[in-house]
């Protein structure tokens, strides 16, 4: 017998999602499985997607190439680019497309021997201030690429920084910026991350980047037509019961102390393994399918939950930590982050892959 931890990949609810991110937006898309998929298996997520995917997002060039070496077909974006110049060569050999975002890169590739013609994706900092070329140096920068004579085709892409937010007018900002930068030029664009692609009908493109939503994560603060489907579903079971009196401590620190008597369950499941130990007495679990909640602290290995009043709540009952019936952004709200983040931070979990 293993440890019950085990994290459920629905292949089938990824294609899903990627089929409604290229529906909504239009055109076509890049999907974003960089940080090995947001935690969900980067060369299993992009194998079930590699006949519908028009492409696919990895951070670094070691991403990519493990994409390639396991049988990856599609065009792979860099989507940072490469972090020194001795990279262009691998980018060459494995026929990677790359994002530039500076004038320096420019410079990088008129020295370097390229001997196939790049796809450049290049960046326009439109207001999020992490990497691209300003606005006004764009059009200078991007006749420097061309007369290279190293490049075989150019996207223009930027970035949002607060698409998520849909009472917010930075985006709409964002990509008039964008849209002025370009003005008159007859070359691809790529605005939309998640959030553009179903919250800003004005920032779609040529290419989409999904990413978040992929993996049926809260893409927006505000009501969407369509939700993706939950993709991660994380679950273990319950390995110890105690019924305590009122007024009993659990846990470390004390954080919990029983207010009447309770009927408590041990869970396979803790820090160590991804879920996130600052999360409050009170979180959402559920048990046999049945809404409970964590009691005290979350500890490495372990966490405990409510069983009272839950039928067939003793040891091997199942426990529901994220998934279908209780979103992962539940409890990165409880945690005080984003489901992103939780998502990438789970291990020691077995994974499993359905179609």
């Amino acid at each position: 017998m293993s440890r019950p931890l085990t994290a459920t990949i629905d292949l089938a609810a990824l294609r899903h999602n990627y089929l409604l991110a290229k529906r909504v937006h239009g055109g076509r898309a890049i999907a974003a499985v960089k940080a090995n998929a947001y935690g969900h298996g980067a060369v299993q997520c992009a194998t079930a997607l590699a006949d519908i995917a028009d492409g696919f997002g990895v951070a670094a060039i070691e991403e990519a190439i493990e994409l390639r070496d396991a049988g990856i077909k599609n065009p792979i974006l860099l989507l940072e680019g490469w972090f020194e110049a001795g990279e262009l060569a691998l980018i060459q050999q494995y026929d990677f497309w790359t994002s530039l975002h500076s004038v320096e890169q420019i410079a990088e590739i008129e020295r370097a021997a390229i001997t196939k013609p790049l796809t450049v994706w290049m960046k326009i900092d439109s207001g999020m201030h992490r990497l691209g070329v300003q606005p006004e140096d764009f059009r200078a920068a991007y006749e420097r690429l061309l007369t290279t004579g190293k490049v075989a085709k150019v996207v223009v892409m930027t970035h949002f920084a607060r698409a998520d937010e849909l009472g917010c007018d930075a985006t709409a900002k964002q990509v008039a910026r964008f849209r002025a930068a370009i003005e008159g030029l007859d070359v691809e664009t790529s605005m939309s991350n998640s959030g553009g692609v179903l919250g800003w009908p004005e920032g779609r493109g040529d290419w989409a980047r999904p990413g978040i939503m992929l993996y049926g994560g809260v893409c927006a603060d505000g009501d969407l037509p369509e939700t993706p489907k939950p993709v991660m579903h994380l679950d273990s079971a319950v390995i110890a019961v105690r019924d305590l009196p009122a007024g009993e401590p659990i846990g470390y620190g004390a954080r919990f102390v029983t207010e009447t008597p309770t009927r408590m369950g041990v869970v396979a499941c803790g820090y160590a393994d991804g879920y996130p130990r600052i999360v409050p007495t009170g979180t959402p679990v559920l048990v046999n399918g049945q809404t409970s909640r964590i009691l005290g602290r979350v500890s490495m290995d372990m966490l405990v939950v409510d069983l009272t009043g839950i039928a067939g709540a003793d040891i091997g009952a199942k426990v529901r930590l994220w998934g279908e019936g209780l979103p992962a952004n539940k409890i990165a709200q409880a945690a005080g982050t984003i489901d992103y983040e939780i998502f990438c931070n789970v291990k020691r979990a077995h994974f499993v892959y359905a179609k």
